[in-house]
């Protein structure tokens, strides 16, 4: 290895690996996970491979990994919401905003034209790299290894749906406990209980309510997040009660 590959690797340490919470032993790999296709046919370094095939292989372990995921942090949900929260956590933008945290622009290999088009910045260049890097520590380090890579780089992305902040989402659990409460004969009544915090940044509580007994609490920045939140704590109830 040179001295100026070295360096470069050593350089990436805290943008990329870190945040990663995963070091590399095979550094070629996350060198070649950042290496656009426009870079090695302008590169004058010689025999280096660009990060298409890490990308395909990342794209297939993310799909396995959020997959995993997802029906172990959603039990409730049918097999449609699944696949639209998966579809939601591997999206372009949502990978590109992974990619973001991480500065994987900062650390991309491009060919001129691409550096002249702001190719940095593009979401489709960003989230492929993500791809690539994931590919690159399932080779280096194994399906465990790229497993929580992926927990840890898409974390924020799964406590935004968990917390209600997903409008696709987090209007469907109100819906499914009114179907619910319906098939038992009655319905779902919620009710502000509390509210706390400055007129700019106030937290609501709300219990909701069935047959007259407290099925759920729920706190969020809106009464709308709060009642989501109380309609899940009362489904997972609902589940316990059919059990």
């Amino acid at each position: 290895m040179t001295v100026v590959f070295l360096t470069l690797v050593w350089s990436m340490y805290q943008d990329i690996q870190v945040p990663l919470g995963y070091i590399f032993r095979n550094a070629t790999l996350l060198l070649q996970a950042l290496t656009h296709r426009s870079f090695v046919s302008s590169s004058s370094e010689g025999s280096i491979s660009h990060n298409e095939r890490l990308e395909f292989l990342g794209d297939a372990v993310l799909g396995l990994v959020i997959s995993e995921s997802v029906a172990e942090k959603f039990p409730l949900s049918s097999e449609g919401e699944l696949s639209k929260i998966r579809a939601g956590l591997i999206s372009r933008p949502a990978l590109a905003q992974a990619a973001q945290r991480m500065h994987v622009g900062k650390w991309l290999r491009l060919g001129r034209g691409e550096e002249g088009t702001q190719g940095r910045e593009k979401p489709s260049l960003l989230s492929n790299a993500l791809e690539a890097l994931i590919g690159a520590v399932y080779l280096d380090g194994g399906l465990e290894a790229a497993r929580l890579v992926i927990r840890r780089i898409l974390g924020p992305e799964f406590d935004k749906i968990q917390k209600g902040k997903v409008p696709s989402i987090r209007s469907d659990f109100k819906t499914r406990l009114q179907e619910w409460a319906h098939q038992q004969g009655t319905n779902p009544m919620y009710r502000l209980v509390g509210e706390s915090g400055p007129d700019h940044q106030k937290i609501f509580l709300v219990e909701v309510l069935m047959n007259g007994e407290v099925w759920g609490f729920g706190e969020g920045k809106t009464k709308k997040d709060a009642e989501q939140q109380a309609a899940q704590q009362a489904l997972r109830r609902s589940r316990s009660s059919v059990e």
